[in-house]
């Protein structure tokens, strides 16, 4: 999801009052009512705290009281234990404002005053959502997504009081989509939320999205949802190169501008940091969050080394499948998919073992690898530096075997 540029729909938003239409009572209707009313507000309230359950057991204590009188009664609980969720973590979810240089040339293609007396100017490129995660060492510690704060010159934290302040950028990750982002603690209003297990989600339970849908205007939104699915694998396009993700699926609706917010669960702790969503015409409720176990680990190595260190192997990649069809004379006709070598860089790893352009990998250690994507992951979650590693590679008609010890980016 990119990060939402709030100038171009702000004009765009009208709100509409609606006139309540007028409403006629009959008064045998109303006898009716009152006599058959009790029967259907347990039969109601029953059906809801049968969905509800388990956040039940979560946000309330139950008794030996009357069963009718505590199923009439939840509901209430359920209501204020969801505005109390919201009054106690939404201080913590902030907006990131993106500043990225301006334009250095007018229309013309000259300079403009700025940039010919040698100065800078940043513009608001966009805007997204964050989620307060720690205080240390007198700095509050921000985890919002990269692509909210990529390519900044600069970096804004506007908090739930409207005061705005500059965030320095700790540490960012282009494949998982995650970023760091710090402030003086004295700014930061909460110590911080809590985030949760993401592995104990379950499908159907009940979430809270809580960020800055279209921008700072209607910041700290909130909206409800269920956990649609767990374990979603989502394929996007970094500028690290394609990834898988690994999400969380909701129905809470999610806009522009919820990017880097929170998925809280019914004891007030994040689960998820939201991510993206399915914007197609006619689709609806296809919203995505990072899982909080997923988030914590990048978070604190970011904070850690400031960046994320993978294995590197040094070559550029193209899909077998993706090769178009002139060229695919060139290649040998049993291998069906694969990764190509496009470019090998100078002194890296593969240059070293002897990797050559148009050499296409077709496995890693004996796993088959078919696409970019497939081999990145084999790389980077099931190896580490200093590993070796064997790549089956078809060069030309011949098949063979090179293996490489693996390394970092220098």
């Amino acid at each position: 999801m990119e990060p939402f540029n709030e100038e171009q729909v702000k004009q765009q938003i009208k709100v509409k009052k609606e006139k309540s239409p007028l409403v006629t009572s009959i008064i045998s209707s109303t006898v009716a009512a009152l006599i058959t009313s009790s029967a259907f507000l347990f039969a109601g309230d029953y059906v809801h705290n049968d969905q509800k359950q388990e956040a039940d057991t979560v946000t309330t204590h139950t008794s030996n009281s009357n069963t009718n009188v505590q199923k009439v009664s939840t509901s209430n609980v359920n209501s204020n234990s969801i505005a109390d969720i919201v009054e106690n973590t939404s201080k913590s979810i902030v907006g990131v404002v993106n500043y990225q240089q301006s334009q250095t040339t007018n229309w013309f293609g000259e300079p403009n005053a700025q940039a010919a007396n040698g100065e800078s100017e940043t513009v608001e490129s966009g805007t997204g959502s964050g989620v307060i995660w720690k205080k240390e060492n007198g700095k509050a510690y921000i985890i919002t997504n990269n692509h909210v704060i990529e390519g900044a010159a600069k970096v804004e934290i506007s908090l739930y009081d409207g005061t705005k302040t500059k965030a320095d950028v700790v540490g960012a990750d282009a494949l998982t989509d995650l970023a760091v982002l710090t402030i003086d603690a004295s700014d930061a209003p909460e110590e911080g939320l809590t985030f949760g297990d993401s592995d104990s989600v379950r499908p159907g339970e009940s979430v809270l999205a809580i960020g800055n849908p279209l921008g700072l205007d209607f910041s700290r939104s909130v909206t409800q949802g269920i956990v649609s699915a767990i374990n979603r694998t989502m394929s996007v396009d970094t500028s690290a190169g394609e990834w898988e993700l690994n999400v969380l699926q909701t129905d809470a609706a999610i806009n522009p501008g919820n990017s880097g917010g929170a998925l809280i669960n019914t004891s007030g702790e994040v689960v998820g940091i939201n991510s993206m969503k399915i914007s197609e015409s006619g689709v609806e409720g296809l919203g995505f969050a990072i899982p909080s176990n997923d988030v914590i680990p990048i978070a604190e190595q970011l904070v850690k080394s400031g960046k994320i260190t993978r294995p590197y192997l040094g070559v550029s990649l193209m899909n077998v499948s993706d090769i178009p069809q002139y060229y695919r004379q060139n290649v040998q006709n049993s291998v069906q998919s694969g990764v190509i070598i496009t470019g090998v860089e100078a002194n890296s790893a593969a240059a070293e073992a002897g990797f050559q352009q148009e050499d296409i990998i077709v496995a890693v250690d004996g796993v088959e690898v078919g696409t970019a994507t497939e081999f990145r992951k084999q790389l980077y979650t099931e190896k580490k530096i200093g590993d070796k590693v064997s790549f089956t590679v078809y060069r030309g008609n011949d098949k063979k075997t090179i293996t490489v010890t693996l390394q970092s980016k220098q």
